[in-house]
């Protein structure tokens, strides 16, 4: 079964120009005024004009009345469509083979077989709104069984993210207004009149009436939230984006018969790239079923590749996951991420020392999903937290080293914990400290070192200083542990221990 996530953007005009022009202040409410004729109404409004009462729909006139200094923009729906749509490519990327535009604010997405890659739906969605959150756009996302589902709970309820368990659509949709339905303004309206107020009061009457006098649209909105009326999702695609295609005048299921139709694809789409000198970094394989159902599979690789047989084995790795139900009506590969590929000419084992290379291991491990295959390199930084960066494992080196004046942890913990200690101010180091319930005797120690704070870049750092030991217990073991602040002046550091990394 499908899970389909709904991402609504509530503001995206009006964070499209804040970002276009920074200039405008973050705090001052603004909306995005629509004309047609000599009518001219709020087409879009941000988060502050909300707040202050504004509605989307509300002549222009009334808004000004009621917001003093307010700031209002022409629409411009074409940048806005433009916006969306370098948004879905980019979701395209990153988090699913099926994505589509869902005008005018909207991203829908089939995440069937690629929410393990982000290690799960929870972290998927909260990721996917947190990564837009860092673009300066609101979103909020649903996931659900169906597209009509996921759509109307992302834009009917405040929460960001909103996860609806499989088999459990009706009953979450129920309770939803008769807007989230999608249907026309008119209809909605008159709906209304009649005394329907929910989608489960609607879902309720008898289908003849309604179609009787609303028209099909009705009963086919009902259909698809709840899941009897398959609703495909189109994915988006670019001139740019080399696919390849292959259409059956039968239906084909047999997994021979689909593994030998990938292995075709594979060469024409790396004898496609070979023609533009690329190689291919993330493809995708689209199924298209009889019954109007579209299934996915990703494949990515930790540099661009052409190799025929690699690429064929890493889809005929993950073929029994597809489920061709009646039949597969067309099969399509594309490769969503293509970079520039030179070949190289292996230089013989008697001239140089030959290079192992293992990102064919990198490929396999990072295509299982559930983790993030990356290597740690060093940053320039004092402060030690922030001299570690993760970065691609393929990634060339850069040359930089970690300073080596004082030994440091193999195993840096992501943030200091908290110990007690028993410890003589300002300079000796711990007799004792009680790191995770567990007492631990010093047998040896050494340091001070004195880490200062980044106060050139950190406000709160201008004063702020470590202190940090080497210390050995009484088991032998070696612990990285620092004091807050000189021991002496309290404005350098609270005076609290913590206990940072482990030697091995």
């Amino acid at each position: 079964m499908a899970r389909v996530v709904s991402v609504f953007l509530p503001t995206l005009p009006t964070d499209r120009i804040r970002r276009a022009d920074p200039s405008l202040s973050p705090d001052a409410p603004m909306v995005v005024i629509a004309r047609s004729g000599s009518k001219r109404w709020v087409a879009a409004a941000d988060r502050a004009a909300l707040e202050l009462g504004l509605r989307v729909g509300m002549p222009t006139a009334k808004a000004q009345a009621l917001v003093r200094g307010l700031t209002m923009i022409d629409a411009d729906p074409a940048a806005d469509l433009a916006a969306l749509e370098r948004l879905t490519l980019w979701a395209l990327s990153h988090y699913s083979p099926i994505v589509a535009m869902d005008p005018p604010n909207g991203i829908v997405m089939d995440t069937e077989g690629a929410d393990h890659l982000q290690g799960g739906e929870e972290l998927m969605l909260s990721g996917l709104v947190n990564r837009l959150r860092g673009r300066g756009l609101s979103a909020r996302a649903a996931i659900a069984d169906t597209w009509g589902a996921a759509h109307a709970l992302a834009r009917s309820k405040d929460r960001e993210t909103i996860i609806i368990p499989r088999g459990k659509t009706a009953k979450a949709v129920n309770w939803l207004p008769l807007s989230s339905l999608r249907l026309p303004v008119e209809v909605v309206g008159s709906l209304r009149t009649l005394g329907f107020a929910t989608i489960g009061d609607l879902a309720a009457t008898p289908r003849p009436p309604l179609i009787l006098r609303f028209g099909p649209e009705v009963g086919r909105r009902l259909d698809q939230i709840f899941g009897r009326l398959a609703e495909p999702i189109d994915p988006i695609r670019t001139v740019e984006l080399v696919e390849v295609q292959k259409s059956f005048a039968e239906p084909i299921g047999a997994r021979e018969t689909i593994e030998k139709y990938v292995g075709r694809l594979v060469r024409q789409l790396c004898l496609e790239l070979e023609k533009r000198g690329l190689g291919v970094r993330r493809a995708d394989l689209i199924v298209h079923r009889v019954d109007n159902t579209l299934q996915s599979l990703r494949a990515g690789t930790a540099k661009p590749v052409r190799d025929i047989a690699w690429l064929t084995k890493l889809f005929r790795d993950r073929i029994e996951k597809i489920e061709p139900g009646f039949g597969i009506e067309k099969l399509s590969l594309a490769a969503i991420i293509a970079e520039p590929l030179v070949e190289v000419q292996s230089a013989s084992s008697l001239i140089e020392e030959q290079v192992t290379d293992v990102t064919p291991l990198i490929d396999v491990l990072g295509n299982r999903g559930g983790q993030r295959i990356f290597r740690v390199a060093p940053v320039a930084s004092d402060v030690p937290e922030r001299s570690v960066q993760r970065i691609a494992p393929t990634a060339d080196e850069d040359g930089a080293t970690w300073p080596m004046h004082w030994p440091r942890p193999s195993r840096l913990l992501a943030l200091p914990e908290a110990i007690e200690v028993i410890a003589l101010l300002p300079d000796h180091p711990p007799v004792s400290f009680t790191w995770r319930g567990k007492r631990r005797r010093v047998k040896r120690a050494d340091g001070p070192e004195r880490i200062f704070g980044e106060w050139w870049q950190r406000s709160s750092e201008w004063i702020a200083v470590r202190d940090y030991f080497v210390v050995e217990d009484d088991a032998g073991e070696r612990f990285w542990i620092f004091r807050s602040g000189d021991g002496l002046d309290a404005e350098t550091g609270s005076r609290k221990w913590f206990l940072h990394g482990v030697f091995a």
